[in-house]
């Protein structure tokens, strides 16, 4: 009876920690938007700004719906990602390799570090003028712009991961009779892909900025930029904050769902990282 109790007991303390293991980061996580939207209520209520200018946020719940019945949301989203995906697919190879390159090879660093290093500090988005005069409007020009751009904070840090793995490592692993290939792909691509993980966010934030920065500049007909951008035309401030509010939600999902599952599938599960 009392081996039952303890038992009982057990499940109980194992149940609770459990339920409060899963409702803590979901209130960490919460608590800054729960700021920050309570922040943002007593302003457009304050009568400091036009409704107009500084809608509440249901009046951005309610066109964020409609948008989205209507379909002109999801369309703009969608062009957007697939825009997205196709440059930083792009630049996450070239800039990779690029990267890798420079790292072991003390030529090929010597002939490409200097003009990465000119090129990155520029804004991305004063290359889109001669990107779109060079290729012309459309996806085309905007693809490449994003993968151009994107491509460099990837190089720079698969070039840093790739120096920052250790001599003692390399030369322990041809000691043991590793040839190149297995001495790249088991000590210093995993050596290496903290710096090249935290490259690729870079890289993706870069290829957000310039993204929407070009669709602005009526690159392409359908987009978060062109949606942002053509709503300011007519002070449709709702319909601007609610491309924002879509353009922070596929980051999110993107961090969570792809960067953390990758990182949790490669570091935390070598024992790098917790």
């Amino acid at each position: 009876m009392t081996d039952a109790v303890q038992a009982a007991s057990v499940r109980e303390a194992a149940s609770a920690g459990s339920a409060e293991a899963w409702w803590r980061p979901v209130a960490r996580n919460a608590f800054p938007f729960i700021v920050v939207g309570i922040a943002w209520e007593i302003v457009a209520r304050s009568g400091m700004f036009p409704r107009k200018l500084f809608p509440t946020l249901g009046d951005i719940a309610e066109t964020f719906w409609a948008l989205t019945i209507s379909g002109i949301l999801p369309h703009h989203a969608a062009e957007t990602i697939l825009r997205l995906i196709a440059g930083f697919a792009l630049a996450a190879a070239v800039g990779v390799l690029i990267g890798i390159m420079m790292g072991r090879s003390r030529r090929a660093e010597d002939y490409t570090l200097p003009l990465v290093a000119i090129l990155a500090p520029i804004p991305g988005i004063a290359y889109a003028p001669l990107f779109l005069l060079w290729f012309g409007l459309g996806n085309f020009s905007t693809i490449l712009l994003v993968a151009f751009v994107s491509s460099f904070p990837i190089v720079f840090n698969t070039w840093t991961g790739v120096k920052a793995v250790k001599e003692i490592w390399l030369r322990s692993a041809q000691a043991m009779g590793a040839n190149d290939r297995r001495l790249f792909r088991h000590v210093i691509l995993p050596g290496a892909l903290p710096y090249i993980l935290t490259g690729l966010r870079l890289g993706l934030a870069q290829a957000w900025r310039v993204l929407v920065g070009v669709e602005m500049l009526a690159a392409v007909s359908w987009g978060l930029g062109w949606l942002i951008f053509g709503a300011r035309e007519f002070l449709n401030t709702d319909v601007m904050l609610c491309g924002v509010a879509v353009i922070g939600l596929i980051g999110l999902a993107l961090e969570k769902l792809v960067f953390q599952k990758l990182e949790d599938y490669t570091l935390v599960r070598w024992g790098m990282m917790r």
